[in-house]
């Protein structure tokens, strides 16, 4: 076995694979950025190599400086984690000239299968069903669009060497060949320093499903269950769960066999991952193969009691598999999120800048129920606009499906962030969503279930009862403290009842709140006639300044995270994110007399809207545009996105040029 190994890789993953290392005794080498300097995974591991400047081609994307590094140390393996180097053949060719492992498969099942267009072939070959496409090299957009006409809209132009979404683009139509192709070519060489392309027919209502499998380099390999990925966005993942709601074991079996027939077709000897669309009908197509560990590897790990990471190490070590087909067991259900830097509530723009706050669930095993928290950051880090935006993978395991979605309900509620946007309001609102707890997927479900974008949905019922009861108990302990401070309250007694009004989602509601010691309430709803409508016992060991609200409302126990403004608190659970006033009865008539601040007017503005590099402006000067034109190209977090014309007008000045790095809300053009 190794006594040390390099992880060429960075956040989550980097950090993952230390952790195993850790678990089976061998020493890990770091390697990292000028921007990944101060990184979780430099203080994680036993020694660190700075590689260069923060750009990934000019750090993370060189072979030669990866095999300096091992030679440096005495590194006599390197793992590559996913992304960056992960599928690139010439990666493990280099590193077996320079007498070093490569903790993945051997070059000629990348070059066979980790290739999306070899692949394809690879699979044709092997008479597996695939999506009708076009899998030879593409010369450009003129071309690309001729292959789209032939397979006939709509088409999926995706990078050969891609995965994670990056360089992807679908288009319906010739104009969004024309502006996606180049955009995802663009995406594609700058994630993956390949920009070879190739074009698929797009399956209308698909659904993602893959196949993971593990092999050793005696000729064995097995699949460890499926996991579906149908809940993507930008055809990026966003949750997956193992097993998959949709399939059968008879289509289980079907789609594995079919995966490891493949896999020693060309030799497999690692991690690695056929992906499938598979229709509602539960028919299936080859998609691609990822020749490396997956993002979403938890929810099988889950399930299954395997670590793919320690499989990974003991095959390129040389040992065999320590385990048949027939020894595979799924047990119980897993449920992971992605939790990115990104806004949900601004169209899930990228939001970079240092974590003020940041407090992850426990990670716990208890009563069936197993969170887990893979990541890469810590309180007080730098979330960066050169790497991808994810902060942590957030994975529950329980019983059944339904009880892990919940198990990762309540996960999401305690998972606090400060200091910049993410997405846990989007991914809490999708457990509650009751298309997703049906398990009715399909890879459009977001663009489907939220064709305006996203957006807090006002609360109702009992979640209001709970934001209502958690803002007045917090107002309550104020309160008290106030009143201790001011010796107001004779020996520290802090019993009174006193009458609030809460003002939640525009609505008000008198409230009378009532409690011996500030930790069991009775917060009570005080009807139009003035009588008590309802009442709910309230409970916690909440502190002022607490970031989480944890207790028990009608003996049910609740997470709601806090964010103290004037007056009340912004409130998040279940999804929902609203301010919660709490007035005395005389504040709350003055703040109904209060105007509302009316927002300027940008529409005259072009704004950035997120920090990030402008790639492109396409327009000038004098200009007129109409509605939809594209006006620039700003990339973010290696995804290059197209700012658009909201209306038809004139530009009157433009205050940016490729290569300028803006923060967000910058003015990009003015228009007269």
């Amino acid at each position: 076995m190794f006594k040390k190994i390099l992880i060429a890789n960075r956040g989550e993953i980097a950090c993952r694979v230390i952790k195993t290392a850790r678990k089976m005794g061998i020493k890990t080498v770091a390697v990292y950025s000028d921007a990944d300097r101060e990184a979780l995974h430099v203080e994680m591991a036993d020694e660190a190599v700075h590689l260069g400047p923060p750009p990934a081609a000019q750090s993370y994307l060189l072979i030669d400086k990866i095999v300096a590094a091992c030679k440096a140390t005495g590194a006599e393996a390197v793992h590559p984690g996913y992304g960056f180097l992960s599928e690139r053949e010439s990666f493990p060719v280099a590193l077996e000239k320079a007498g070093i492992v490569f903790i993945g498969p051997n070059p000629g099942a990348i070059a066979a299968m980790g290739d999306k267009i070899e692949s394809k072939k690879a699979a044709a070959k092997a008479k597996v069903s695939t999506v009708p496409g076009y899998v030879g090299e593409i010369d450009d957009v003129k071309h690309a669009i001729k292959i789209a006409e032939e397979i006939g809209y709509p088409v999926m132009m995706k990078a050969s060497a891609g995965g994670g979404g990056k360089g992807m683009r679908i288009a319906h139509n010739r104009r969004e060949v024309e502006e996606g192709y180049p955009l995802a070519q663009s995406e594609a060489k700058a994630s993956f320093g390949d920009d070879r392309m190739f074009i698929e027919k797009f399956i209308v209502d698909p659904r993602h499903i893959e196949i993971q499998l593990i092999g050793d380099k005696h000729g064995n390999v097995i699949y460890l269950g499926e996991r579906e990925c149908s809940i993507q966005r930008r055809n990026q993942k966003v949750i997956e769960e193992a097993p998959s709601p949709l399939l059968d074991e008879k289509t289980r079996r079907a789609m594995g066999e079919q995966a490891v027939a493949l896999a020693k077709a060309v030799g497999y000897d690692s991690a690695g991952t056929v992906e499938f669309v598979a229709g509602q009908d539960k028919s299936f197509f080859f998609l691609e193969m990822n020749t490396r560990l997956q993002v979403e590897h938890p929810v099988t790990e889950l399930i299954t009691g395997v670590d793919l990471v320690e499989l990974m190490i003991r095959s390129a070590a040389g040992e065999k598999l320590p385990m048949k087909q027939s020894d595979v067991k799924l047990t119980g259900w897993a449920v992971e999120s992605r939790v990115y830097a990104e806004d949900p509530f601004r169209n899930f723009l990228p939001s970079i800048g240092r974590l003020v706050k940041y407090r992850p669930p426990a990670e716990t095993v208890k009563d069936g129920i197993t969170v887990r928290n893979d990541t890469g950051v810590f309180e007080g880090g730098e979330i960066s606009m050169y790497y991808d935006p994810m902060i942590a993978k957030l994975v529950t395991h329980g019983p059944t499906r339904i009880a892990a979605i919940d198990a990762q309900a309540d996960a999401l509620d305690a998972f606090y962030i400060d200091g910049i946007q993410h997405n846990v309001p989007f991914v809490s609102a999708l457990m509650h969503h009751p298309r997703w707890r049906e398990g009715a997927l399909s890879t459009g479900f977001i663009v489907e279930e939220y064709p305006e974008g996203f957006s807090s949905r006002a609360p109702q019922g009992d979640e209001r009862a709970v934001l209502v009861a958690v803002a007045a108990a917090i107002d309550h302990l104020h309160n008290a403290r106030r009143r201790q401070i001011s010796d107001q309250m004779a020996n520290g007694d802090v019993q009174f009842a006193k009458r609030r009004v809460v003002e939640i989602a525009g609505e008000r509601q008198t409230i009378e709140v009532g409690g011996t010691d500030g930790k069991l309430l009775h917060v009570s709803a005080i009807g139009p006639d003035g009588a008590v409508s309802q009442s709910v016992a309230v409970s916690s060991n909440w502190a002022a300044g607490d970031p989480i609200w944890q207790g028990q409302v009608a003996g049910k126990t609740v997470s709601v995270q806090v964010r103290p403004i004037l007056n009340g608190a912004t409130l998040s659970y279940r999804g929902i994110q609203t301010p919660v006033y709490v007035y005395t009865s005389r504040e709350a008539e003055l703040a109904a007399l209060m105007p509302v601040k009316a927002a300027a007017d940008m529409s005259k503005y072009l704004l950035c809207p997120m920090p990030g590099l402008v790639k492109a402006i396409h327009t000038s000067e004098g200009q007129d545009v109409k509605a939809g034109d594209a006006l620039a190209v700003v990339e973010a977090m290696k995804m290059e996105n197209i700012l658009r014309a909201e209306r038809d007008g004139t530009v009157k000045k433009v205050n940016a040029k490729p290569g300028d790095s803006l923060a967000v809300d910058a003015v990009i053009l003015e228009f007269a």
